[in-house]
């Protein structure tokens, strides 16, 4: 006998779905002082390196600055975790290397460079991972998509148009239909991200610098892909912030719409789709409720984004073109949460596709009963003749007759329109119209697929791409990791 968890599940929420809205908040914090640090002192590295084959510091000096920040990595900031930060953690970073190495040392470091164009490059450097992960689950959702289109191929159902019954499609034709928005989605998404390919490192306070610093030497070895060439655009500008804002509140607004049509198709009036029990909740007060609250979040998360955009957008906008706090620190702070809400409203919709199941029976009966043929028969009237705008008038008047007498849209179309030819009313059931519906990429078979196989193209393009950047991003850091040890070693 199977033991009810609570109500009338058997089962608790997925993992997946708990560890996003039941158990991260009762972790331990991301720790905020190796979350600035560790790629802060992964710039200072490059920097280091920079300057010493430039001849602006001797290799000796290097080594020796070198071995502290590595000391520092290697301890995860433990000596800087209590020290007072009354100008921020960087100077008192700073400010330790120069007490601990000596003023010839730990006073090289900052040499050709201002905490703009270094804020402005450990941005970069911090955005990889949360952007990365959202364009990884993103694609886990468009994969699911195309699974599941291909799967529920066949499968008829009524396209809705002001939540009514309209024209027969598929659920497959449905589901491809949202793969393609996703792709595009996708692909915007990563327009946005070129950006975090720009090196802003070497553009000073906001003017550039006299010492012979190496932009492109530093691109090298941080994994970007050029430099920026201009030192006030290079501090002044956080564009990628706005981009990926405005890029992930496109993305929330497709995610919020489907989440919309699984909330009606998931209700007790139409249960188009049925959920498993690791996929609803139940009450705390009503035993015989199944509730699709994950939709609910996925659309509250969603909308995070949005937000963000304004936020962000309105404190950009409060400042001159130039370095600005309002611009680098306050617009950034609202990009965080709005990456993590999008990817984990990505996630949640994921999983409602991956376990949704349809009900092609009550699906087929939806479009009968919805008189979804009725286009179609116009469509035929047309060919036989008929202007459309009559067509369009005579099939009106067999749905109302049909709705009045309680006969079925094809009887009462079979008696309406007896001195036509026979063959009229042929396959004029839902899912012969469906399965003929080919052009304008309609639901017949060939279509679904095709629509499919773009946006599988699409899925993989863009995962060759991102794997491309992983792989280009590990290499540099790598070799920077292999310039370091080299010039410790061999001073």
């Amino acid at each position: 006998m199977t033991v009810s968890v609570t109500g009338r599940l058997s089962s608790a929420v997925t993992p997946a779905a708990a560890d996003i809205l039941f158990d991260r908040h009762l972790r331990v914090p991301p720790d905020p002082v190796a979350a600035e640090l560790r790629p802060t002192s992964e710039v200072d590295r490059a920097h280091v390196v920079m300057l010493t084959e430039q001849g602006v510091i001797e290799r000796a000096t290097a080594a020796r600055l070198l071995s502290g920040i590595e000391e520092l990595r290697g301890a995860d900031f433990a000596p800087l975790r209590h020290l007072p930060a009354p100008r921020g953690r960087y100077l008192a970073y700073e400010g330790y290397l120069v007490d601990t190495l000596g003023e010839e040392t730990g006073g090289v470091l900052h040499s050709g460079r201002s905490r703009n164009d270094l804020n402005a490059t450990v941005l970069r450097l911090q955005l990889r991972r949360p952007y990365d992960r959202l364009l990884t689950e993103t694609d886990a959702l468009g994969r699911v998509l195309v699974e599941q289109g291909r799967r529920w191929a066949g499968t008829v159902m009524p396209a809705y148009t002001h939540h009514q019954p309209a024209v027969p499609i598929t659920y497959g034709h449905y589901l491809a239909g949202v793969a393609a928005a996703l792709v595009r989605d996708m692909d915007h998404l990563e327009h946005a991200g070129r950006e975090l390919g720009e090196n802003p490192l070497g553009a000073g306070a906001t003017g550039g610098t006299t010492l012979p610093v190496d932009a492109a030497r530093t691109t090298e070895l941080l994994g970007f892909t050029a430099p920026l060439s201009n030192s006030l655009h290079a501090v002044a500008s956080r564009d990628v912030v706005l981009r990926l804002l405005a890029a992930c509140t496109v993305l929330g607004v497709l995610l919020t719409r489907t989440a919309h049509d699984l909330q009606s198709w998931t209700s007790a009036e139409n249960p188009l789709l049925l959920l498993p029990d690791d996929l609803v909740g139940s009450s705390s007060m009503m035993p015989q409720k199944r509730n699709p609250f994950l939709l609910e979040n996925v659309q509250g998360k969603a909308a995070a984004a949005l937000g963000a955009l304004t936020a962000a957008t309105a404190a950009m906008s409060t400042a001159r073109y130039t370095n600005a706090i309002a611009v680098g620190t306050e617009a950034v702070g609202h990009l965080w949460p709005a990456l993590e809400a999008t990817t984990d409203a990505v996630v949640l919709l994921r999983l409602m596709f991956e376990g949704a199941e349809p009900d092609p029976g009550l699906m087929l009966r939806r479009a009968a009963d919805g008189h979804t043929a009725a286009t179609a028969l116009a469509e035929r009237l047309v060919v036989a003749g008929v202007p459309f705008r009559t067509a369009h008038h005579t099939v009106g008047e067999i749905s109302t007759m049909a709705l009045a007498t309680g006969r079925t849209f094809q009887d009462t179309a079979a008696a309406h329109l007896a001195d036509r030819p026979g063959d009229l009313l042929d396959a004029l059931d839902p899912a012969s119209i469906a399965a003929a519906a080919v052009a304008g990429g309609g639901p017949a078979a060939a279509s679904v697929t095709a629509a499919l196989d773009d946006a599988d193209g699409e899925l993989d393009r863009l995962a060759a791409s991102a794997e491309a950047r992983r792989t280009h991003w590990a290499t540099a850091e790598r070799r920077l990791g292999d310039v370091v040890s080299a010039l410790i070693r061999r001073p």
